[in-house]
């Protein structure tokens, strides 16, 4: 059986956004665990600021138990970086290789970039100061971008927006979205 099942049942859930503009970085995420036709939980807190160098915020989406697993390795890293977020992704994969099979993703940002963690071993800086997974990830990256690029919103209002247009369309993402901020003044 293939791992995000559990009784031949397929687990869904979460949407994580990030969102850099004017110098503030936004994370939000929807905290929806569905198992099967079942919501389990609408309000779960998947996103959580690292007291690390300047501050960095995480958020994760798939498998609980990986994400955490995952979380807590890269957060090792990234104190061993000073809190460099892409050396400590970079350091991750170069000495965590028995981590490569985990079902789960982090979006991890800072004040000045961002990267998306793959349970697979990748590490991606996207093009633009946006970037999201989880089920509802497609759903909200567009939303994002069309907000980002033809609207004055701040990234914090950005980030909540586009997690609520995915909800209406996303099954598997709830309208309940928690937003963590880094550089508001």
């Amino acid at each position: 059986m293939p791992r995000g099942y559990l009784g031949g049942v397929e687990i869904h859930g979460t949407t994580i956004l990030a969102v850099r503009k004017d110098g503030v970085t936004a994370l939000a995420g929807d905290g929806q665990v569905t198992f099967g036709q079942t919501v389990l939980k609408r309000g779960a807190v998947k996103v959580r600021k690292l007291e690390v160098g300047e501050g960095v915020l995480v958020g994760f989406a798939g498998g609980v138990a990986d994400a955490m697993a995952l979380l807590e390795r890269f957060e090792e890293r990234l104190k061993e970086a000073k809190g460099n977020l892409l050396k400590g992704a970079v350091e991750l994969w170069r000495t965590d290789r028995v981590l490569r099979h985990l079902q789960a993703m982090i979006v991890a940002a800072d004040r000045e970039s961002m990267v998306l963690l793959s349970g697979s071993g990748e590490v991606i800086t996207p093009e633009e100061p946006l970037l999201a997974v989880g089920s509802g990830g497609p759903y909200a990256l567009a939303a994002a971008k069309a907000l980002y690029r033809h609207t004055g919103l701040s990234a914090k209002e950005i980030a909540t927006e586009a997690l609520r247009i995915a909800a209406e369309v996303d099954l598997y993402t709830s309208g309940q979205v928690t937003v963590l901020t880094l550089g508001e003044a």
